[in-house]
């Protein structure tokens, strides 16, 4: 694996061997851990499409985008349509 050298002030340098020492890691494997739990936005942005169609196939309604993005509280709405469909389903609507 090929390295690289950064250069942060010393006591950024000595914070991060302090952190490292209490894990048992070099300071190299310490960054490298932290970096791999920061998603990138691209990383986040396929995660949100993931998830935006996992909750479309779970709840079994074809929300939009523009519907999740307008959704002030994701869980709140997915609750009410979830709710509204068994409602219409106990009713024997198919609509």
């Amino acid at each position: 694996m090929a390295t690289t050298t950064i250069q942060v002030p010393r006591k950024t340098r000595d914070h991060l061997a302090e952190l490292a020492k209490e894990r048992g890691l070099s300071i190299g494997q310490l960054v490298d851990a932290l970096a791999a739990e920061q998603p990138t936005a691209a990383q986040r942005a396929e995660r949100l499409a993931a998830d935006r169609e996992v909750v479309r196939h779970v709840i079994g309604v074809d929300i939009s985008e523009q519907e999740f993005d307008r959704a002030s509280d994701v869980r709140a709405n997915l609750y009410r349509i979830a709710a509204e469909k068994a409602a219409r389903a106990a009713r024997g609507d198919t609509a």
